[in-house]
């Protein structure tokens, strides 16, 4: 991501980048403290209005502590994609410059932050009955066809990895040309515009795993079933990604009776766990290596040395 030699200085943007539940918010608001800032949503989640317990969005007392933009800010029937938000995070950064605030992205979707500072690759739209042919292919046929015209995306592909399996496959037989070229000519990113601030939160995995777990159960605790049992009353398609959201499945489950509440803990929290997990491997390898990890469990004590670490 982002050459850091080519970025001006003036247009600060802190980002603090993590898996779930390792603290963001906490930092997020400590450093509201300290200067003016706009706290802007960077997770696919809490982008959700239907969500706001089971997303963990802020609670109305940290909203009012500071600005918030992005939670909570779309109907459930629209889908989020990357390039969408993308967008709008670049007006609330803008707006947030033009009141001397520093914008500050605190999120978990590192597809989100990627598009918003490297770009995005300038795929035409894909012919629908190009789509609905590759959609309805069974995954093993979708994969030993992209083998066939598109070598180097089933490569770098699980066979398994039915979505982007389709998404290659659909885009070779649309365009012509590979996706993997198409991410080559990556276009509307923000980073060499920034002047840069990003920290990664990466606490120890077994803290983390036990944090995921409390988490999951206070949110059954703090209303959560509601949450679903209102998301299910709006019927909304399946493969709606509100309807994905960690924790809407196993909740759902148990409000058909086909499972009990124990039995939905601990789906929810080994669902949380496991999104943790890929989480935090994608924080660890992904960014640029120049970008600061910060290892340890975050605590207000600390938070001198943290700052630091943003290079303010």
């Amino acid at each position: 991501m982002t050459n850091p030699q080519k970025r001006p200085r003036g247009k600060r943007l802190a980002l603090i980048a993590g898996p779930t539940a390792s603290g963001k918010t906490a930092l997020a608001l400590r450093l509201a403290q300290s200067r003016p800032v706009t706290i802007i949503n960077a997770d696919s989640a809490q982008v959700y209005a239907h969500l706001p317990i089971l997303s963990a969005q802020p609670s109305a007392e940290e909203i009012a502590s500071a600005p918030h933009r992005l939670f909570g800010y779309l109907d459930g029937r629209e889908t989020c994609s990357a390039a969408r938000w993308a967008q709008d995070a670049k007006r609330e950064i803008e707006t947030a410059w033009s009141e001397d605030r520093l914008p500050i992205l605190v999120g978990g979707t590192g597809l989100y932050l990627r598009t918003l500072l490297d770009g995005i690759a300038p795929i035409p739209d894909i012919d629908p009955e190009v789509r609905s042919a590759v959609r309805a292919l069974p995954t093993a046929e979708a994969y030993q066809a992209l083998v066939e015209i598109d070598a180097a995306s089933a490569t770098a592909l699980s066979p398994n990895d039915d979505s982007r399996i389709k998404r290659a496959l659909e885009v070779m037989r649309s365009t012509g040309k590979s996706i993997v070229e198409w991410r080559k000519l990556r276009e509307g990113g923000i980073g060499d515009a920034v002047e840069l601030h990003p920290l990664l939160l990466l606490p120890p995995r077994d803290w983390l795993h036990e944090r995921c777990d409390l988490r999951f159960e206070q949110m059954l605790e703090r209303g959560a079933v509601d949450e679903v049992r209102a998301l299910l009353a709006l019927n909304l398609p399946a493969d709606a990604p509100v309807m994905r959201a960690i924790g809407v499945p196993e909740i759902a489950a148990m409000l058909r009776g086909e499972i009990d509440r124990d039995e939905a803990l601990a789906r929810g929290q080994a669902a949380t766990r496991q999104y943790a997990k890929r989480q935090y491997t994608w924080f660890r390898n992904q960014p640029p290596e120049r970008w600061p990890r910060y290892t340890e469990v975050y605590n207000d004590s600390e938070f001198n040395i943290i700052e630091r670490l943003f290079q303010f």
